[in-house]
């Protein structure tokens, strides 16, 4: 059994890395979009009734992925149809 000491400046050296570590996640945009969408997430963001998200699942205006029971929603295509780009 090989038995391996910590020295104080080891757990300097630690301190310091893990400092600059957590600085560059911190510096990072801090809010990063969510790349899918519950429902309820859908509905809020568009002000829209559940009935109003069943049809425009229908008809395909709005593409989603069930996953358990689970509706996805992709918010690119959200944000698209926003922009009435959904022609493509």
């Amino acid at each position: 059994m090989n038995v391996e000491l910590i020295t104080l400046e080891d757990l300097q050296q630690f301190k310091t890395e893990l400092i600059h570590e957590l600085m560059q996640v911190l510096n990072q945009p801090t809010q990063q979009a969510k790349q899918w969408l519950k429902s309820a997430e859908v509905r809020k963001l568009l002000n829209i009734s559940p009935g109003t998200l069943q049809n425009l699942r229908i008809n395909g205006t709005l593409r989603f992925t069930k996953i358990g029971g689970i509706m996805f929603y992709k918010a690119a295509d959200i944000y698209k149809m926003l922009e009435g780009d959904d022609a493509g």
